[in-house]
């Protein structure tokens, strides 16, 4: 696996691309929106699949995937390896195994955890899904754009342990959006909120993350609304979810927001959505 094709540059597609490309690993890349300053950039998807091992996909949800997957089918042949990384639902992505192996290709499924600034850093977890033999061999691959890869079992329980720790983020994300508006409303300064929360139970990794951006109100993307919506509707439709009422509240948060203009925005800006937020 000494090659690789990223199909899809958006903010980790990007950045991932970049970091494959300084260590030498990078044969190709392509996005539906043309962005020919990309590194090893190519004209469609067949040329990635064409010049890479491995093709790497990270697009918006399983529609994208399935256009994908169509298009470089008919170049995918035995020795290839198609590594699925966008969040989708374990259902679409045993599909898009079928498809892939049919064509005596091989099929990964790699949903990661970490947003803009940890694929920068090389600090991307995976969640890999699948034939343990091939996890083997594409390790060192993986390895050059993250920090951390899980064996986890099944293409479908990897799928679902993703959407199910973008459900715990979102969760956070509320919880700490409202905390931060209550003690704003009653006149508590940014300063102590935060520097109380660090010495609280609750203090996460999610919160020290998003303290910047809350403080000062920025909102540029590290992962978006729409994004985040989108794996809520995912996780709604997996398994039996019809009593997850936190569930139902981030995904009705998250597509108010969307709805008001947001969804570009990253989705620590559900805060805006709140009284004095």
């Amino acid at each position: 696996m000494n090659s690789v094709g990223i199909i899809g540059l958006g903010i980790i597609g990007s950045a991932w691309a970049r970091n494959y490309a300084a260590a030498g690993k990078l044969a190709g890349t392509w996005n539906r929106t043309p962005q020919p300053d990309a590194p090893a950039w190519k004209n469609s998807p067949e040329e990635v699949a064409s010049a890479a091992d491995v093709i790497q996909i990270v697009v918006a949800d399983p529609a994208a995937v399935e256009s994908v997957i169509t298009r470089i089918l008919p170049v995918l042949e035995p020795g290839k390896v198609v590594v699925q990384s966008s969040t989708i639902d374990g259902t679409s992505s045993a599909k898009f195994e079928q498809f892939v192996v049919q064509r005596g290709a091989r099929y990964l499924a790699a949903p990661f955890t970490g947003s803009k600034l940890a694929a920068e850093q090389k600090q991307t977890v995976f969640y890999l899904g699948g034939d343990v033999t091939l996890i083997k061999e594409l390790e060192p691959l993986l390895s050059v754009i993250s920090s951390h890869r899980y064996t986890i079992g099944t293409n479908e329980q990897a799928c679902t342990l993703k959407l199910a720790m973008n459900l715990n983020i979102a969760a956070q994300m509320q919880g700490l959006s409202e905390a931060l508006t209550l003690v704003r409303q009653a006149g508590v300064s940014d300063d102590v909120f935060f520097s109380a929360l660090q010495q609280n139970v609750s203090y996460s990794g999610l919160a020290k993350l998003k303290e910047p951006k809350l403080r000062a109100r920025d909102f540029s993307p590290q992962f978006s609304v729409k994004h985040m919506h989108k794996d809520m509707r995912l996780a709604s439709a997996s398994g039996d979810c019809t009593d997850f009422p936190v569930l139902d509240a981030v995904r009705e948060a998250l597509k108010t927001a969307e709805a008001r203009g947001m969804g570009d925005e990253d989705f620590s800006a559900i805060i805006k959505l709140l009284s004095q937020g």
